[in-house]
């Protein structure tokens, strides 16, 4: 695909994305910092963003510094993430990531993504989404959305997440990467949804490879 159409989607896409897009509502529900980026991030792990944004904004009134976050007890801290699902395996993780950036980073989110992959519990899309997100770093986080609809607009031909990150970041111009996941995640939880599509006020359909088809 050439490069005027993929800003040609995109734009499209960014004029148009709703205001009630969980992930819209994730990224207004929390003062964002470096810090709690990261550890929303880390939250967000199989979960959806609407229960993300709620435990976000009430954790980060209580521990919003790495600091805060070793100092809550275990239970307290699996009880308020709770809402995110596989919250006693993500309580240690939150609790494992602060210490080490207390250890290691002086309490701070280093912004070389080698330092953030060195951390045990920071896999790629993570450290993608907050060198992103935190410090402006241009990167693609891909996830299932960014994944299937890339998929669908023939943006790639790929058969799993990583396949598509490698793809997209040779395809898709560097100055388009800063808002590419929050612009297609939006899409995929408000219009191109995985059950029932709502194809018929879908403003890109033209575009998409299924659509064709049917």
């Amino acid at each position: 695909m050439k490069e005027n159409k993929f800003s040609e989607i995109l734009e499209i896409l960014e004029q148009n994305t709703p205001l009630n897009a969980p992930a819209m509502i994730l990224r207004k529900s929390f003062k964002r910092t470096p810090y709690t980026i990261l550890m929303a991030t880390l939250l967000s792990l199989r979960t959806k963003d609407e229960n993300t944004a709620q435990v976000s904004k009430k954790l980060f009134k209580i521990a919003d510094t790495p600091q805060k976050m070793v100092e809550i007890p275990q239970p307290i801290l699996e009880n308020i993430i709770k809402p995110t699902g596989m919250y006693r395996k993500k309580a240690q993780t939150l609790r494992d990531v602060s210490q080490t950036l207390i250890q290691r980073f002086d309490s701070r989110v280093p912004l070389d993504k080698k330092e953030l992959l060195s951390i045990k519990g920071v896999g790629e899309k993570t450290a993608n989404i907050v060198l992103n997100n935190a410090f402006g770093i241009a990167s693609i986080a891909v996830d299932t959305h960014v994944h299937r609809i890339s998929n669908l607009l023939g943006f790639v031909k790929t058969k799993n997440e990583k396949e598509t990150q490698k793809e997209l970041e040779k395809k898709v111009p560097k100055n388009l990467w800063s808002d590419f996941n929050f612009t297609i995640v939006s899409f995929g939880q408000t219009i191109c949804l995985v059950k029932n599509p709502k194809c018929r006020i879908c403003l890109i359909k033209n575009y998409c490879t299924k659509a064709k088809n049917d």
